[in-house]
């Protein structure tokens, strides 16, 4: 996840094609199985942000059985533990090794320098080198679809969002939602909790009742556990799954899961491995690509919203709808024009976002 402006303005430069290219990477493995490593930001949970990882190598092993043999190791700090671990890594034979958390970007690259026939993959990071790629997802396409849900299933127009950081790729989000919401009932309010912190079930508890207390019904969050989920089916109000399907945590809670999907990307990169194939790159895929999929609907949302919900995902992926395209202008929370009418941001400005959209209850520093 990008921590600055700096590094969303640098991550421009994503694009889906490498995708496209690994995909048709050539399957036929070598005698020697390749050695994949993946390192986790945080435990492996029920569900979360390190669960779809976690399921993103057991499709890996799935789809190259012998031809692969992975490794992980889970909850590694950002920083000096994490250097030390995708060191040990290269340094004992794995051939390519996956580092999804942002602050592992820095670690990754400087390993990398030591170790070139090592293949890295930085997932959220935007620097490459010859043995570095990036790659992340559009999670905004996903989040306006879900607040197409939630503003189909709120009662009272008022939603919260438990948020990590104030950066660009939590802004998307928020300001996704909210538009999406916003497109069914132009009178809702999304109410935000910033929590300076990606991983911290307490305080994510915290936040969310918070929240309910504020008079919110229908939650969602940009942080790493099932902690707001919970939260939602103890008090009997609705939430949105992000990272994981989170049924099991709100049978009665949850309304919609936003999940990433990173077995394909994961399994076209071991292969292009295999074939000597791989290339250094960036990736930033969405709906289209299969890296992002909303679905997972609770018992309680009727057929006609999980039905609106499904046909504007797949106008999203046929490029009929962009969540950033003004129908008519829209404008952030402090009334300033961010998109003209008739206009569809670019990916750049995307990245670059710094502002939360009317209706959006929240400010950012300046």
């Amino acid at each position: 996840m990008y921590k600055n402006l700096a590094a969303a303005l640098a991550a421009a430069c994503f694009f889906s094609p490498l995708f496209s290219q690994t995909r048709a990477a050539l399957k036929t493995p070598n005698a020697e199985p390749v050695k994949a490593g993946f390192v986790y930001v945080s435990p492996i949970t029920e569900a979360g942000w390190t669960r779809q990882h976690e399921e993103g190598r057991k499709a890996v092993e799935a789809a190259l059985g012998a031809g692969v043999k992975t490794t992980f190791v889970e909850n590694v700090p950002e920083g000096p533990d994490a250097e030390r671990v995708i060191r040990d890594l290269a340094a004992t034979g794995h051939k390519i090794i996956f580092t999804p958390s942002f602050g592992y970007m820095e670690p990754t690259l400087k390993v990398a320098k030591d170790f070139p026939e090592v293949k890295f993959e930085s997932i959220t990071g935007y620097k490459q080198a010859p043995n570095v790629a990036t790659a992340n997802a559009r999670y905004y396409e996903g989040r306006y679809l879900a607040g197409i849900a939630a503003g189909r299933m709120s009662k009272t127009g008022v939603a919260g969002y438990v948020a990590g950081f104030p950066i660009p790729e939590v802004l998307q989000g928020i300001n996704a939602f909210a538009l999406g919401m916003r497109s069914v009932n132009p009178n809702a309010v999304v109410k935000v909790v910033w929590l300076d912190v990606w991983f911290d079930p307490p305080k994510e508890r915290e936040g969310a009742m918070a929240l309910f207390n504020e008079g919110a019904d229908v939650l969602a969050f940009h942080t790493g556990s099932t902690a707001v989920m919970a939260a939602a089916q103890e008090r009997g109000k609705m939430a949105v799954a992000y990272h994981s399907d989170m049924r099991r945590v709100g049978p009665d809670a949850q309304i919609v899961a936003v999940t990433h999907q990173w077995g394909d990307y994961y399994t076209a990169r071991v292969r292009a491995v295999q074939a000597g194939t791989w290339k250094s790159g960036s990736v930033w895929g969405g709906v289209k690509d299969g890296m992002i999929r909303v679905g997972d609907f609770g018992s309680k949302v009727p057929s006609a919203v999980q039905q609106e919900v499904l046909a504007r995902q797949k106008d999203i992926a046929a490029g009929k709808l962009h969540p950033f395209h003004a129908a008519q202008a829209v404008r952030d929370n402090e009334g300033r024009e961010v998109i003209a009418r008739g206009q569809t941001l670019s990916d750049a400005q995307i990245l670059g976002m710094n502002w939360l959209a009317e209706g959006v209850q929240g400010k950012l520093a300046r």
